[in-house]
């Protein structure tokens, strides 16, 4: 079997929490930058991979895959990673954590949703940021009391809602988003940065 292939883009938060998966999982794979910035996302070639024009891409066990929880889920299955817990109650307390940043707050933040939005101009850009982010990092904070402490999100262990938190602290600090009012993710963020794992899957 082929080495593992993965297009992507360095501060995509799709593709930063692929990286995550992967690097937790061990398995060497190769990566193909797709520059979003040149638009490199529309050319034929990469309609070819995926025709959304999105990253991240994965090319693994001679199959394509796109959209990074759908990539998540299998990495999580064929791989072991034991991003959830298995009781079903659990679970999906879980999914509803991670998928309140993945699905809630980072698809409004896209670049390409809020050049649509705001015409790439600034104070508005930033202003958008800020107005979903911080929110939506508070609201993370406020379900996290649901769960036990422990280093991380879920538990003992880096589970699906650390690999969608660590990417979205990235953007938070990028557009200037405080989240010191969170001492939980704040906690989250430590643990996870001591992990090669998170470490070596920064955009930079």
């Amino acid at each position: 079997m082929s080495e593992p292939v993965l297009w992507d883009y360095p501060k995509s938060s799709a593709s930063y929490r692929v990286r995550i998966a992967l690097n937790l999982s061990g398995e060497p794979y190769r990566v193909e930058t797709v520059n979003l910035l040149s638009g490199a996302q529309r050319d034929p070639s990469h309609l070819a991979r995926n025709p959304q024009g999105l990253v991240p891409v994965l090319d693994i066990d001679g199959i394509r895959l796109t959209q990074s929880l759908a990539i998540l889920d299998y990495l999580d299955q064929t791989r072991t990673l034991g991003l959830l817990p298995v009781a079903p109650a659990s679970r999906a307390k879980a999914q509803a954590l991670a998928h309140s940043l993945a699905v809630d707050v980072h698809p409004i933040c896209n670049l390409s949703v809020m050049r649509q939005a705001t015409r790439g101009e600034e104070p508005a850009r930033t202003q958008k940021m800020h107005h979903f982010i911080a929110p939506g990092l508070r609201a993370f904070e406020a379900l996290l009391d649901g769960f036990a402490p422990g280093p991380f999100a879920t538990g003992d262990r880096p589970g699906l809602a650390d690999i969608c938190l660590i990417p979205q602290l990235y953007n938070a600090r990028r557009w200037g988003v405080a989240y010191d009012d969170c001492p939980r993710i704040r906690e989250i963020d430590t643990a996870c940065a001591a992990l090669p794992a998170f470490a070596q899957a920064a955009p930079d």
